[in-house]
């Protein structure tokens, strides 16, 4: 039987026109967005700045992810008696003082721990963030809600990290976290004025109960959804700048501008995945997971056409974060039916599946990247995921009818 736990009467808008709470969390997913991508870009600069190997400054990427993905779990559960609002206003604090922190780091090792800290942040912000979207809007309207505050996510990619990361480059690395910090306080206040008092939430669960949810098998499945049909794509993704320039033949000049291009093309179809999985997003998830993996394995064979691998490259852009709102709905849905008053932990635990996700994406790449097979492999080698986890998909979905 489905609850409504994430959903009241009090915040249900009937007005056609979405709620500007919405766009307040847009925004502060922006600057979450943007902080997670843009040390990709600043790791040469971070490293010679604060004397260290390109190899440490590495960690930069995966100790944040660890934080997403172990911590965020972790947090949400122990914070589940804090109002919703007030409890938004601490993650978004933390978030500023994580990037302050960053900015005034004198030794690496501080760096290190305010990545730790603003992933923490993230993770629990994407987590409660699904859950409060959620219960601004009618229920058929939730995934396009959900899909709406991750838009401040990839529009982060197609504009803040390239802005973050030219600021860096220009100005100096700690000039772009003192960027990002403001870009946080913005959306802190905008949460501060649009969201409302009076959300809904899940009563507090113990924590033996909490781990309930990461033992029922429905919930399990979506997160292994998650990080296989999701990660897939990073196969690729991770390295796509030198397989265009590499393989397709692109300058680095002619390769930024295509990748402006692709970060468009995920806004686009993160804004068509939520609005196509509202109703049944398992449904939904096996269409986007086969045309996802069709194209990864069409781009293997247009890669070295410069005409065609930018055409094949739009279309996986639009799919690569399409399909994000639906397995957040999907998990919501599965605890709803199963483990009413967990959804918010089951969020988090799908936030942490995504970031598992690209660890696991990029690894996989960067095995085929040095064995025999070569760069020009990554595409159907990400394929073969993302068809893993359509076939998990499948199996839910003959099991749940979602």
């Amino acid at each position: 039987m489905e609850t409504s736990t994430i959903y009241s009467d009090t915040t249900v808008t009937k007005k056609k026109s979405l709620p500007a709470a919405l766009w307040a969390l847009t925004i502060s997913a922006f600057a979450i967005g943007t902080t997670e991508f843009v040390i990709v870009g600043l790791l040469s600069t971070v490293a010679s700045d604060l004397g260290t190997s390109l190899t440490s400054a590495g960690l930069l990427v995966s100790l944040y992810a660890i934080g997403v993905a172990i911590g965020a779990p972790i947090l949400t559960a122990l914070t589940g008696k804090i109002p919703r609002k007030q409890l938004l206003m601490g993650i978004m604090l933390l978030f500023i003082i994580g990037n302050g922190l960053a900015a005034i780091s004198p030794s690496f090792e501080l760096l290190l721990l305010s990545r730790v800290v603003t992933g923490f942040a993230h993770g629990v912000f994407f987590s409660i963030g699904s859950t409060i979207a959620a219960s601004l809007v009618p229920k058929d309207k939730r995934a396009t809600a959900i899909s709406i505050m991750f838009a401040g996510l990839t529009v982060a990619i197609v504009t803040g990290v390239p802005l973050g990361t030219y600021i860096g480059q220009n100005f100096g690395w700690r000039a772009t976290f003192i960027g990002v910090a403001l870009l946080g306080l913005i959306g802190a206040l905008a949460s501060l004025a649009l969201v409302p008092k009076n959300i809904k939430q899940s009563a507090p669960l113990r924590l033996i109960d909490q781990l309930k949810v990461i033992k029922n098998p429905s919930i399990l499945l979506v997160l292994a959804i998650t990080a296989f049909g999701y990660g897939g794509t990073f196969v690729t993704f991770t390295y796509l700048t030198p397989l265009l320039e590499e393989v397709t033949g692109f300058s680095s000049d002619m390769t930024s501008v295509f990748l402006l291009i692709y970060g468009i093309a995920i806004a686009i179809g993160n804004i068509i995945g939520g609005k196509v999985s509202n109703n049944k997003p398992g449904k939904a998830l096996l269409v986007m997971f086969a045309l996802q993996a069709l194209v990864l394995f069409v781009l293997y064979f247009t890669a070295s056409s410069q005409l065609f691998a930018i055409v094949t490259l739009f279309f996986m852009g639009i799919l690569a974060f399409s399909n994000v709102p639906a397995l957040q709905l999907y998990v919501v849905k599965m605890a709803e039916k199963y483990l009413p008053g967990t959804e918010d932990v089951a969020s988090a635990l799908n936030i942490a599946a995504f970031n598992v996700g690209i660890a696991i994406g990029a690894y996989v790449g960067g095995m085929v990247v040095e064995s025999s097979l070569g760069i020009e492999a990554t595409p159907w080698v990400g394929g073969l995921l993302v068809i893993v986890g359509f076939l998990l998909t499948l199996v839910l979905f003959k099991k749940e009818k979602i």
